[in-house]
């Protein structure tokens, strides 16, 4: 099992759609997470830093990093495009965050 974290820039003034949003997941989206082998996925809003923190666990990273390829993922990424800064793909901006430490 892999653990990705990332963050990703979304406004203070959109936070509360943004919620919205994932709690109206398209159930197509939570098809494809779950074939794709994603886990025990969360994430986690820091509103004074215009910031969300996502968590997702893993089966295969290659089989996880094909679902950005998708017809569904790229519509998904116009979706939340519209509150959030988006790459020209529409993808969003993301930093990666890598572990420094785990404890099971």
């Amino acid at each position: 099992m892999h653990r990705i974290a990332f963050s990703l820039t979304v406004p203070r003034a959109n936070l509360a759609e943004y919620q919205r949003r994932h709690e109206q997941l398209w159930p197509e989206l939570v098809a494809a997470i779950a074939a794709q082998g994603g886990h025990n996925y969360s994430i986690f809003a820091i509103p004074d830093l215009d910031r969300v923190v996502g968590y997702v666990e893993v089966e295969d990273l290659e089989r996880w990093q094909a679902g950005g390829g998708t017809e569904l993922t790229h519509r998904w990424w116009r979706y939340m495009a519209e509150i959030m800064p988006a790459n020209p793909d529409y993808s969003p901006l993301a930093d990666d965050i890598y572990e420094v430490f785990h404890l099971d």
